[in-house]
């Protein structure tokens, strides 16, 4: 059946467009120089364009007794062949074949990128044994089974910490941009990262059990239940075939003339009508094109307009999803603010952390200045960092490295990171010789346009929504920034899709907007996903309809005007092909129109809707417009 359907396509956009051009040539040649050869020109255009029409209206007639407007379409070829009207019947057939191809490009295939999660699946496992350690295929490691995992190895299953302390990237699963302190009794999820430390750990649940596998399945299966928009032509072709065929039996009942029943048909094919969806597609997608988003979904901006809800996914989507900086505090009057971040980056210049990696980075970002040279550096997996500079021992790190430095964090100074904690910040302490120095404070940062793109969310009808599996505190804080008032942290990948699946249950069309791997089921089940190409992950990109190529969110606005606006040009297109219609089918039946007169008519219509369509290409709109009745 698949090569079948193939073969009605032509073997791809390439052929049609051959067919058409060949189509095209050869009507002209029939209206110019009909007599250049043996036989009507016309006929090209009816082998190449018709021929293919009739079959996919026969099959689909056939197989599943589905009426399309290709079904009216065939009805009015056929018709004007008999009647000897060749040009006609090829015109018919090149606008039909002419508005399929600008559908066909309007509609990518959805890739869902499973390949991709599926290379994320743990391939290798360290099983321990009767005191020996022996690799194995994941797939083979079974419930309460001992594995231990290197730094740097991916975690093959879900299971619990017996012993080791480590940093594990849980990316994947929650979006969280820091890898996570893990201990013993922690619970670790296949398909994260171990980051330094090895560990030993049980298995709890393996197989078509583990996390990874259920986000795979959670991919596969988030689409399901979102329905395509079908073509308006195509919902109303039932009506329009009964009609045509009523109202040309009963003109050549009434007339006795044939060809006024043959011009019925050709003037009642939805010409124009198949063309004004499509078309103002294509231009729309050329203007969001301009704007950084890639249309990967051919009905994506039909059901942009449609949505009342947009969720954002806070890091990498609202936030840059690197940590900077945002604190200094000295606690001792030997060392200034600058002092101590210079000792602070000097000692994790080494580290392999990424917040050792952003203490140093932000400190040549802000001072100009080089990280000073550390000796005797040493890594402490799950605590910080210990390093000489200039002959001072500098530590870096949690409460507990300091604890076993047997160094102590009064209530005082704990009571001055209250704030930074509060609002998600990430503490890292800093003692130099055996006393306590001061902190540093680390966050996620917004991006600069954060603010005005979720303000012109809000201006162009639709409600932001916080959706992140960052902890509470982060969200809070990010939702107060921006004024966001509906926020649900610390969100799985399930909880996110099921989040969704309740309010589009409930009435609330969803534009998801993310960037991770863990974003992927969310973007596939929202009735609109749109991923962060630049910062995102690949299989983020494959999972949505629109691609954000450049992560520039201030122009997520104008998208949304656009869709409506988009969709008014499509209701003008429709309302004027069918008043053309209805004008042209009286003058058929009064015998003023004839077919070759009914096929121009509606080759000038279709004209006109093009025209209109592609004033959506240069189309801006206003920030301040809000087009609540173009939707």
């Amino acid at each position: 059946m698949e090569k079948l359907e193939y073969f009605l396509e032509w073997g791809g956009t390439k052929k049609k467009v051959a067919c058409l051009l060949i189509g095209g040539f050869s009507l002209l040649l029939s209206l110019f120089a009909p007599l250049s050869l043996p036989f009507d020109a016309a006929w090209i255009a009816i082998v190449l364009c018709g021929i293919p029409i009739i079959l996919e209206a026969v099959i689909g007639l056939v197989t599943a007794f589905d009426i399309k407007a290709d079904v009216l379409v065939s009805l009015a070829l056929i018709a004007s062949v008999i009647i000897g009207e060749d040009f006609a019947a090829g015109e018919v057939a090149f606008i039909m074949q002419l508005g399929a191809l600008l559908e066909d490009l309007t509609v990518a295939k959805a890739r869902a990128g499973i390949e991709k999660l599926v290379h994320l699946t743990p391939q290798k496992a360290r099983r321990l044994k009767a005191g020996n350690e022996e690799v194995i295929p994941a797939e083979q490691v079974q419930a309460g089974d001992l594995l231990r995992v290197l730094p740097g190895e991916m975690i093959p299953v879900d299971g619990v910490i017996l012993s080791g302390e480590t940093a594990v990237d849980q990316a994947v699963m929650t979006g969280e941009p820091l890898p996570v302190d893990k201990k013993p009794g922690d619970e670790v999820a296949s398909g994260t990262v171990n980051q330094f430390g090895s560990f030993t750990m049980r298995a709890v649940k393996v197989g078509e059990d583990s996390s990874i596998q259920r986000m795979i399945r959670l991919v596969q299966s988030a689409d399901a239940g979102k329905a395509k928009i079908v073509s308006l032509a195509d919902r109303w072709a039932t009506w329009i075939v009964v009609i045509a065929l009523t109202a040309a039996a009963l003109t050549w009942l009434v007339s006795g003339e044939i060809i006024r029943a043959v011009t019925i048909l050709v003037v009642f094919c939805p010409c124009a009508l198949v063309l004004a969806t499509p078309t103002a597609i294509m231009a729309a997608i050329g203007n969001a094109t301009r704007h950084g988003f890639l249309v990967r979904e051919g009905d994506a901006l039909e059901r942009l307009a449609m949505i009342s809800r947009v969720t954002f996914d806070k890091t990498g989507t609202l936030t840059y999803g690197k940590p900077e900086v945002v604190k200094l505090c000295s606690l001792s009057p030997l060392f200034s603010e600058k002092e101590l971040f210079r000792l602070a980056a000097g000692v994790e210049r080494h580290s392999e952390h990424p917040l050792g990696k952003a203490v140093a980075g932000s400190y040549q970002k802000r001072e100009k200045a080089p990280v000073p040279e550390t000796e005797d550096f040493q890594m402490l997996p799950g605590r910080g960092v210990r390093g000489r500079i200039e002959g001072k021992l500098v530590l870096a790190g949690n409460p507990q490295l300091l604890q076993e430095a047997k160094i102590s964090i009064e209530d005082e100074a704990l009571a001055k990171t209250t704030e930074y904690q509060n609002r998600g910040c990430t503490i890292i302490w800093i003692a130099v010789d055996g006393s306590l120095a001061g902190f540093l404070a680390l966050a996620d940062t917004l991006r600069t346009e954060a603010e005005t793109t979720i303000r012109e969310v809000k201006e162009a009808g639709a409600v932001p929504v916080l959706l992140t599996g960052d902890h509470a505190a982060a969200a809070e804080h990010i939702g107060r920034q921006l004024q966001i008032e509906e926020i649900h942290a610390g969100c799985l990948p399930e909880d996110k899709l099921n989040w969704i699946e309740k309010s589009q249950e409930d009435g609330m069309q969803v534009c998801m907007i993310g960037d991770g791997i863990n974003d992927a089921p969310a973007l596939k089940k929202a009735l609109v996903g749109i991923a962060m190409g630049g910062a995102g992950s690949d299989i983020a990109v494959d999972a949505a309809d629109i691609a954000l190529v450049d992560d520039e969110i201030r122009h997520l606005p104008h998208l949304l005007r656009l869709a409506k606006r988009m969709m008014f040009t499509i209701k003008c297109n429709l309302t004027f092909s069918m008043t053309l219609n209805a004008v042209a089918i009286v003058l058929a039946m009064a015998g003023i129109l004839n077919p070759v007169v009914g096929a121009l008519v509606h080759n000038a219509g279709s004209v006109l809707v093009i025209i209109n369509s592609a004033l959506l290409l240069n189309w801006k709109g206003r920030k301040s417009r809000v087009m609540h009745g173009a939707g």
